[in-house]
Formats: structure tokens, sequence, C-alpha cells
């Protein structure tokens, strides 16, 4: 896959699943924009694309901040004069019981998951509009947690449910205007080593952790930023509207106890 004329924003780009995908465009040519909260960590990534030959830059965002994504799409638009891919995959958990978990909590969920899904999407595809004929790809990131919980997880799951949902109705309303809208709901995918370096951890998964995949192996951040260069890429010019789930087929797999 060749990206070396496309230009690609990535949500949460820093650290873990972000970062993965960052280093796999850098890796195929194109320009890659970090959007991050953290700046140690965005300027620690950025650094090391550079340093392996990719073109990237930082800019630091608060994605529930709509003033900081419109500074992104325009720092985006003059370094790089368009953009081709946006990846919206910058996210929060929060895990509580649905008796003490307080309205402020679960708004910071839904603030930075899907609100700053739904605003990085509309600024990014004004200006996607503009590209006519070539038109764009937007990504999200959801997650299975989406189709299947554990307990005290309200707030994730129904962030990443939305997300599936405003995938298809944006594939919807932007399909006129040459962009493509898909998600991806990863599974367990491991990023402890992903991390900045002062917080990486080497990641030991034991026998049950492997076994409860089919494919037995807990995932890692390329598994996901294989697929979203398929999704952004010309091959996948029939596709919008979808739902990707990588998750070794785990979600697939009953489990008993005895």
């Amino acid at each position: 896959m060749d990206f070396r004329e496309k230009t690609v924003i990535v949500t949460g780009g820093a650290q873990g699943i972000g970062k993965g995908i960052c280093e796999a465009f850098a890796d195929q040519g194109a320009s890659v924009i970090i959007a991050d909260i953290d700046q140690e960590a965005g300027e620690e990534t950025q650094a090391a694309i550079q340093k392996a030959g990719g073109k990237a830059i930082f800019i630091k965002t608060d994605v529930t901040n709509e003033n900081e994504i419109i500074h992104l799409i325009e720092q985006t638009i003059q370094f790089f004069g368009k953009i081709d891919i946006l990846i919206n995959n910058a996210g929060i958990g929060h895990t509580e019981s649905i008796y003490t978990i307080s309205s402020t909590d679960f708004d910071k969920v839904m603030n930075t998951n899907i609100r700053a899904t739904f605003l990085c999407s509309k600024y990014a595809a004004i200006e996607m509009k503009k590209q006519q004929i070539k038109g764009g790809v937007i990504i999200n990131i959801a997650s299975t947690r989406a189709l299947m919980s554990e307990a005290h997880t309200e707030a994730y799951a129904a962030s990443k449910g939305a997300i599936l949902s405003i995938t298809h109705a944006l594939a919807i309303s932007l399909g006129e205007d040459n962009i493509r809208v898909n998600a991806i709901s990863p599974g367990w995918i491991e990023v402890r080593d992903w991390q900045k370096t002062k917080n990486a951890t080497l990641p030991i998964h034991s026998h049950v952790d492997r076994e409860q995949h089919p494919v037995g192996r807990v995932g890692h951040p390329n598994d996901i930023a294989s697929a979203c260069l398929y999704f952004a890429s010309e091959n996948a010019s029939f596709i919008t509207g979808q739902n990707l789930i990588i998750d070794g087929g785990m979600t697939k797999k009953m489990i008993y106890s005895e």
C-alpha cells in the first residue's frame, strides 16, 4: 500500500493502539498528525517516527474541547494542505457501579469517546469535501464492548455502541461527497508495552489468557493498524458503513464455568 501522497490524523495517537496506527501509516509513506493530550508521549512518538525516516508532527489536542479540534484541523491544513484520512481513536474507559457513578464521570466518557468522534469527523469532512473527486476516509475505533459487556462498564459500552451507530450514519451522509466511513472494534489488544517510555512495561500472558482466543494469542496494536491501512486504501473503495471485529475470535467462543 502506498500512502506517500496521503495525510492522516490519528487522535489518541501517542500511545497504545494509536501509536501503532501512526507508525504503520508513517512506514507506508504517509504524513502523520499525532493528536493527543499527552505532550510527553506525543513528542516521543513523533521523534521515533522521524528517527525511522517517517513524516510526523505532534499537535497537542484535548478532543473534549471543540476549539482544540478546530485548531487541530487548521494546523493540519497549514502544514500539509489537506486531510485524506481521519482515524478517531482517542478514548477513555471508566469502571464503576451504576449505583455510584456520577453524571460527571459518565459525561466525561461520552464526551471523549463519541462527542469527539462526531466533532472530529465534522471538521475533517468539511476539508475532505473540498477535495471533490479524491474525497477522504474516516475510521472510527469502537470496541467489542459495543456488543458485549463486563459489569459496571455502562458509560464505556454506551459510548462504543454509539460509535457503531454514528459510523453508518456518517457513511450515508458523507457518501455523496466521496467520503467513506467505517469502524473497527478491537477485542483484547495488549498495549502495556506501547506506552511512553517511562510507563511501558513488558506484558506477560498466561495460558488461560491466550487460550481464550481461538487464534491462541492476545492481540497487539499492529493487528488494528493493518486493518486501518486496508480500510484507508483503494482496495476498500467499495466498503463503507461497516464494523470490523478484530478480537482473535474471542467474541465467538462460548466459555462455560466448570
